[in-house]
């Protein structure tokens, strides 16, 4: 394990991946149904649409670092001979920062149902962040900064495993940051409607 991937950094992103994860239970984990489903407008996702998005987006992800964490992982050519890929990590990765004010069309594989959202979307989130951090720490027996992988979504762009760790934790981040300005939206129901 490089000193990078050893030191502050991967314990760092685990850290913060579960700190999303605790942030994710507390602030949304006991929304109504319609809460979960609320939309400030038809264009704009409610909370259950970001949790659902992360969950498929993570799902890419998760397989990619099974397979370095199982040591099947080779790089391929273009991985390896790519003189993009530091490039390309800085670029997406300021691209879903949190502050980022760029919105961006997520690849269909990756968009939330459009309605009727399953309001236990948050606990399976909460659930597949513990996967999710525990795959992290399984990869980091390889060079995580020298490991090279395609994004799940644009075959040409590469980047660092390094790179695809932080940048699922800045996802994260800019969609939790999302969910939460629904719920400080004026029209957000404040009550679960009378049984």
């Amino acid at each position: 394990m490089s000193a990078t991937t050893s030191g502050t950094e991967l314990p760092s992103l685990v850290k913060e991946l579960e700190a999303v994860a605790e942030d994710a239970r507390r602030t949304f984990g006991n929304l109504s149904p319609e809460q979960v489903n609320w939309q400030p407008s038809a264009e704009s996702w409610s909370v259950g649409q970001c949790f659902d998005h992360l969950i498929k987006t993570n799902e890419r992800f998760c397989a990619m670092l099974e397979a370095v964490g199982r040591g099947e992982h080779r790089s391929r050519a273009w991985e390896r001979l790519s003189p993009l890929s530091g490039f390309f990590g800085k670029m997406v990765l300021k691209a879903v920062a949190p502050e980022s004010a760029r919105k961006f069309k997520a690849p269909s594989s990756t968009r939330p149902a459009s309605s009727d959202v399953d309001p236990r979307v948050v606990g399976r989130f909460v659930e597949q962040q513990g996967r999710l951090a525990g795959l992290m720490r399984a990869a980091g027996k390889v060079d995580m900064k020298k490991t090279k992988v395609t994004s799940p979504f644009a075959g040409f762009v590469t980047y660092s495993l390094l790179d695809a760790c932080r940048i699922t934790v800045a996802h994260e981040r800019r969609h939790f940051e999302q969910a939460r300005r629904v719920t400080e939206s004026a029209n957000f129901p404040r009550h679960a409607p009378a049984a």
